[in-house]
């Protein structure tokens, strides 16, 4: 017997490396050059993430796999920021060599660390779960490489908000300050939300690699990620719901890789029910009467309030991963995913680990040694640095986790402090306290020099349909009720002595976060029903950003919740009336992935056939949509270093205007005007500079031009298409090219760059 399993060991293994050859083939294949991009970041994660093991397998010790996926976001998050910190505060400069110093620096830490451990006989390796490990990777790698092949259809950073996203990471790589140079408004510093394109950025001075290619890479990155972080969080809740029950080692074995594989679909790769409904269900009832049938346009389904039918009053945005993942855009709250996946799964690990540490009743909080245990806790420490480092990510999830973090904290210290209430509010105070003075402390290099583009809280004026909330958020609000309820009914019936904390107590760990992580999201969806946070966008969008923001994070719990709570009333729930609502539920889940194929479809064209991958090259678009600039934009790439002011064109958000600045990160005196206006918020400012940029390129008055350009500082004139485009006959050429030194000139186009005297 021993022989035999011996050797069935051995043949999976074979079969195992087999797959992992063919997929490293696979990938060389579908990717083409980019494939040694694509490798260098897979391989530095890994690398960064084995790294940090040290500190991860301490973290998440109660992890089956010891936390492996997310120690790779933990060791990027660490030495990411810990680099950022250190430029912020000046004391070293923004490059490759010390980002990859402050990186060797933290693993040296860790290798300390790890001697420690070994000699305390503590181990931070998944050394017993390697088969979950493979799993874990290939499913990452698979992930990766699908969404890494499918931007290569369409990599062009031009449309919606890429020529932001883009020029940020330009911006930061020209740059050795960090604020960086606002490439929009030449006389001051990037005043957004950069840090989801600073860690782009980072990573690419790390890998030594090009903007050109990780502009994409980076989204594709996170996309894998969105993958396999929810598989490992929701693979452990399922693991750890399941021991003790009476079921067959297959199912024991096979429903957590079920449970992991349908939340890493949900939250990465599946639609809503808008989609099922007006992509389906109801074109098929119109072929079937004979009436025209309904086209359906992706992006509809994150457009559908105030829209279908239209609102000029009330015009809303509910987003999601899937439509972030083929759209392209690199905005903040795409690359927070990671960091978001990150901290909800902390969240967990150190629920399940603190209820189990009951403090005794007699317990006094007057003791020194009581309030060391409750507020040096390493979880939570670690939790208040990344909500810390939301508010330069991306703010919102900041005030969204701060109050998901209350939650858990509150539900656990229920738990732990026996239904005492008040040990349960000065703990839970004290503990939120501390988180929210860390999460303000880390990160004051940023918010000292932001300023904020919030204008106070609106109360909603108007208010979404019934049935347009049901058609989005129905399924997943309708399970999580069902969830709750079935909870609820399996803990209630025969307890005597009914009270908060007993029912608490009964609750099994996966089963109380889920509920928690699906009461939070529900709620997430109802406050823009109420609130809004108020900013420029009043007039007909009041609550879209404030609805965009949170229903975002709600779209993302609810997959884990449905993720997890689906399998877990499947096999443990008694009651059938909620094994079939789960299946239904499942049904219509699987359903809705069917966005994903119509999506890419949409956007990407044929992508089964290989032939049609362009390549992750993100500039590619200004040989076709400014074939008359491209040269001179080049040649700005090549020869100028550091971040002196090319003057262009301004104009409208969303158009071809600032494709300079956007393309090589070369600040302008002023960019895209509702942009700015959102973060300056100072409309006579920008209408000034944009008067006086028609100036520079219309007047004919050299003494006012030149005392402009002293003005604003401007080292570089450019005149090109989208010059020759705004100002026509009344472009002065002449006058310009008298300025100084002509360093560029296209014969063909007429393109020109003025360097000024």
């Amino acid at each position: 017997m021993e022989q035999k399993n011996k050797k069935k060991i051995s043949t999976q293994t074979i079969i195992k490396l087999l797959l992992a050859v063919v997929l490293l083939g696979l990938s060389a294949f579908l990717l083409k050059g980019d494939v040694w991009t694509f490798w260098t970041w897979w391989l530095l994660a890994g690398v960064m993430g084995f790294a940090a093991m040290p500190v991860t397998g301490r973290l998440f010790w109660r992890f089956e796999d010891k936390g492996w996926i997310f120690s790779k976001v933990l060791a990027i998050a660490a030495t990411g920021f810990l680099t950022w910190f250190l430029t912020a505060i000046r004391l070293i400069p923004f490059n490759a060599l010390t980002c990859a110093a402050v990186t060797i620096l933290c693993a040296v830490i860790c290798f300390f660390l790890l001697r420690k451990e070994s000699k305390e006989k503590t181990e931070c390796f998944p050394v017993d779960r390697i088969s979950l490990i493979y799993w874990e990777e290939l499913l990452f790698f698979l992930a990766f490489l699908m969404w890494t092949y499918l931007a290569g259809f369409r990599p062009a950073a031009y449309g919606t908000e890429k020529f932001m996203d883009y020029g940020f990471m330009e911006a930061m790589m020209r740059s050795t300050t960090l604020p960086a140079r606002d490439l929009w408004y030449s006389e001051g510093h990037i005043n957004y939300y950069y840090g989801g394109q600073y860690f782009a950025v980072f990573l690419t001075k790390l890998s030594h690699t090009k903007v050109e290619l990780t502009y994409n890479l980076m989204r594709t990155f996170v996309a894998g990620l969105a993958f396999a972080m929810p598989f490992s969080l929701v693979y452990q809740m399922m693991s750890d719901r399941m021991k003790g029950l009476q079921k067959s080692e297959k199912v024991i074995k096979g429903l957590p890789f079920a449970a992991g594989f349908t939340a890493g679909t949900a939250v990465s790769i599946a639609g809503n029910m808008h989609y099922v409904i007006y992509a389906q269900i109801i074109p098929l009832i119109e072929k079937l009467t004979g009436k025209e049938v309904s086209s359906y346009w992706f992006p509809d389904a994150t457009r559908y309030i105030g829209y279908n039918p239209y609102r000029e009053e009330d015009r809303t945005i509910h987003e999601f991963p899937c439509y972030s993942f083929v759209l392209g855009d690199l905005h903040a709250h795409v690359v927070n995913i990671m960091f978001v996946l990150l901290v909800i799964a902390l969240l967990y690990v150190w629920l399940r680990g603190v209820r189990k540490k009951t403090v005794p009743v007699e317990t006094s909080m007057k003791d020194g040694k009581f309030w060391k245990e409750q507020l040096l806790m390493p979880h939570l420490l670690v939790i208040s640095a990344l909500l810390g480092m939301f508010q330069w990510t991306n703010f919102w999830d900041f005030v969204i986790y701060y109050v998901v973090t209350l939650g858990t904290v509150l539900f656990a210290n229920i738990i732990r402090f026996q239904g005492k209430i008040k040990k349960i509010m000065v703990v839970t105070f004290a503990q939120m306290a501390e988180i929210y003075l860390l999460a303000y402390l880390v990160i004051l290099p940023f918010t000292l020099q932001f300023d904020t583009m919030v204008d106070g809280i609106g109360i909603a004026k108007y208010h979404s349909y019934f049935y347009q909330l049901l058609v989005l958020w129905g399924l997943p609000a309708v399970f999580t009720i069902t969830f709750v309820i079935s909870i609820l009914w399996e803990k209630l019936r025969g307890m005597e002595h009914k009270s908060l904390y007993r029912l608490m107590k009964t609750i099994r760990t996966a089963d109380l976060f889920a509920i928690i992580m699906g009461l939070c999201a529900i709620g997430l969806v109802v406050i823009p029903e109420f609130v809004y946070v108020r900013d420029i966008y009043e007039n007909g969008n009041a609550r879209a950003n404030t609805m965009f923001k949170l229903t975002y994070q709600a779209y993302i719990m609810f997959a884990l919740t449905m993720g997890y709570g689906i399998y877990r009333l499947l096999a443990v729930s008694r009651q059938k009336v909620f094994k079939i609502i789960s299946g239904i539920c499942l049904f219509f889940l699987i359903w809705t992935v069917g966005y994903f194929g119509k999506s890419v479809d949409s956007w990407f064209g044929k992508v089964l056939n290989p032939s049609g991958y362009q390549g992750l090259y993100a500039l590619g678009y200004l040989d076709t949509d400014f074939s008359e600039d491209v040269s001179a934009i080049q040649w700005l790439k090549e020869n100028i270093k550091g971040a002196p002011v090319v003057l262009e064109a301004n104009g409208d958000s969303y158009s071809g205007y600032e494709r300079v600045s956007a393309a090589t990160g070369l600040p302008t005196i002023l960019g895209w005007y509702v942009h700015e206006w959102l973060w300056r918020n100072d409309t006579d400012d920008l209408n000034r500079k944009q008067a006086d940029i028609m100036s520079i390129y219309t007047s004919q008055d050299e003494t006012q031009v030149r005392a402009l350009l002293t003005e604003y500082g401007v080292s570089y004139i450019f005149v090109g298409s989208k010059e020759r485009e705004k100002y026509e006959d009344s472009l002065n050429n002449a006058l310009l090219q008298s300025l100084g030194e002509i360093v560029f000139m296209d014969e063909d186009s007429g393109t020109y760059i003025v360097k000024v005297d």
